[in-house]
């Protein structure tokens, strides 16, 4: 996996998202990252930007850390985008989402009917 420094160096964000890109790269799977940016409200009008989008229209999220703010932004661009596939890609999906919390990433989007997967993007998303 790709330290952030030298993902950074290379234009992503993170070790994962390089790591994404790289493997998409590898199985020849054409997709955009950060190409987008889907308004959304909280009190005032925000922006996100997905990290990848592939050619089907997912769009995938990848995630090392998944703070409450992330959380929060996810839920509100469901709610005011809901034609949308956003996916998730966790660094790992077992971290509970905070100290002494039951709930893991994977739990959350699974109560949140957001796909999630561990590390990669799996192959049947690219199809």
């Amino acid at each position: 996996m790709a330290t952030a420094s030298h993902a950074i160096k290379y234009g992503y964000r993170s070790g994962l998202e390089k790591s994404v890109a790289a493997d998409l790269k590898e199985r020849e799977v054409a997709y955009e990252y950060e190409t987008v940016k889907l308004p959304y409200e909280v009190k005032e009008t925000r922006t996100y930007t997905p990290d990848f989008i592939l050619p089907n229209g997912i769009i995938v999220e990848t995630k090392g850390r998944f703070t409450t703010a992330d959380r929060k932004k996810h839920l509100l661009i469901q709610k005011q985008h809901p034609l949308l596939d956003i996916r998730f890609v966790f660094q790992n999906p077992r971290v509970k989402i905070y100290k002494g919390s039951k709930t893991t990433y994977a739990d959350w989007c699974d109560k949140h009917g957001f796909v999630w997967a561990s590390k990669r993007i799996p192959e049947e998303w690219t199809n």
